[in-house]
């Protein structure tokens, strides 16, 4: 019999995968603070970003079935 692998539920809770496999993460600097921001650094902050290359490796291990 073979061990299932736990998956990291706090990186399961940061990072979600495209329809493509690619690994996407949240902007930062959004908790607070953002009212003196214009309008469209606050938009732009909304959206998802590509993890970098360097941790995509990092994260599959964490998240094995995801």
């Amino acid at each position: 019999m073979k061990l299932k692998l736990k998956t990291s539920k706090s990186a399961l809770k940061r990072f979600r995968f495209s329809s493509k496999g690619k690994i996407q993460r949240r902007r930062v600097h959004m908790n607070h603070f953002n009212a003196k921001e214009s309008g469209s650094e606050k938009r732009d902050k909304r959206s998802q970003r590509p993890l970098a290359k360097s941790n995509e490796k990092d994260i599959k291990n964490l998240m094995p079935y995801a």
